[in-house]
């Protein structure tokens, strides 16, 4: 009798242990910086699909040291941007769950998609900003609204919502989209008054400090912050201190009045700054020019470069610009459009991307419009008033 219970103790301390190995395997840990290596090019992905994403391009994200998974996400397959997201996370996870995965929440705009924000707002409808008429202030698509922030149960429904998100043991952090609407006074003062947008402002910032402080210790916030603008003071750096790290997006093309050049050089200096001070740089690069039609930013689609030494000659002086920028936990995404399903560009992978690169062996330097830079296995030259580079390849 001894000896059958003493069997059948052995029997369940095995089941018991087994059970916690397959739970121990469920466990995802959060981390709060992506991976980074320098021994090739350091990639980041941001993209938008309504519909679910298949075997082939599960295996292709999850090559990505870091995601962001766009509004809309999954939205028609699940019903929600927010189970979408969910979804396309967990899925990417399950083959590599190292990969950092951030949740799109933009700050103030009113998208579409969202299961939770049409819920409150049914039952909060004065929760969207109205115009110095009286009626609902709209973005330039005449259709979607804004989230009055200046208001404390706006900003509570907000960050509860990100925290509830961010719980999930698969989303690693935030991306905070349409800071440079609600901080470059002009976008909002154009719609309700200039004492309105000063409350939108001070709203904001009380929001992204709560944040900081719920959230930031242990998922990654990664804001849509540094921009050369002349109404926006040091390029944005100075709202840096409530984030990990900055989108780039805009980076050749705002001039407001400078140059080509001088508006790059400005851009270059302060990612540079940024990157030097250890933020995270996620940097998104269009390949082509942005279409007429199509709005500028997330939604832009960008015409094609057909002829493949045009497109060589472009990825090349890209990658330049971002070569002279990085730094640890630096990232470069150059793209035709954030919807996969209008990109060229989605399930490829160019030459350049697997080439072996190295660290750099210092800062870039500067002579003029020129920048040069040495990698272990690579030495850039790039002349951004010309718009040109030469990636040299040891």
């Amino acid at each position: 009798m001894h000896y059958k219970s003493s069997i059948l103790l052995l029997l369940l301390a095995g089941f018991l242990m087994t059970c916690a190995s397959h739970q121990q395997e469920n466990i995802i840990e959060k981390q709060k910086l992506p991976d980074f290596s320098w021994d090739t090019m350091p990639l980041y992905m941001h993209l938008r699909k309504s519909t679910a994403f298949n075997r082939e391009e599960l295996k292709y994200l999850s090559k990505f040291p870091l995601i962001t998974f766009e509004k809309t996400t999954g939205s028609k397959t699940y019903g929600s941007a927010e189970k979408g997201t969910l979804k396309a996370a967990k899925a990417v996870k399950k083959i590599n769950p190292e990969t950092t995965i951030l949740y799109y929440k933009n700050v103030v705009v009113n998208w579409g998609g969202y299961k939770e924000d049409k819920a409150f707002l049914k039952q909060h409808p004065e929760a969207l900003l109205v115009n110095t008429n009286g009626q609902k202030a709209l973005m330039p698509n005449k259709r979607t609204g804004f989230f009055d922030i200046s208001k404390d149960y706006v900003r509570s429904y907000w960050l509860n919502h990100v925290k509830t998100i961010t719980e999930n043991p698969y989303i690693d952090g935030v991306f905070l989209d349409a800071n440079i609407k609600v901080l470059a006074p002009i976008f909002f003062s154009n719609r309700v008054g200039e004492a309105k947008q000063k409350t939108i402002e001070t709203g904001y910032l009380k929001m992204m400090s709560d944040l900081n402080t719920q959230l930031g210790n242990h998922n990654l916030l990664l804001a849509n912050m540094l921009r050369v603008r002349p109404d926006f003071k040091d390029s944005g750096r100075n709202y840096m201190k409530f984030f990990d790290g900055s989108y780039i997006e805009g980076f050749e093309h705002e001039n407001f009045g400078m140059t080509y050049e001088d508006y790059l050089a400005k851009g270059i200096e302060a990612v540079q700054k940024s990157a030097r001070e250890g933020k995270v740089i996620a940097m998104s690069l269009g390949i082509g020019k942005a279409l007429e039609n199509e709005n500028v930013g997330m939604d832009d689609v960008r015409a094609r470069l057909t002829n493949d030494d045009d497109l060589t000659k472009r990825i090349d002086y890209l990658l330049a610009i971002f070569l002279i920028c990085a730094e640890k936990h630096s990232y470069v995404y150059p793209h035709d459009g954030y919807d996969v399903n209008k990109s060229a560009v989605w399930l490829k992978t160019f030459p350049q991307y697997n080439k072996k690169l190295g660290a750099p062996k210092d800062y870039a330097q500067r002579d003029g419009y020129i920048y040069t830079r040495a990698f272990e296995h690579l030495d850039v030259w790039l002349d951004i008033k010309n718009q040109t580079a030469q990636l040299h390849w040891k």
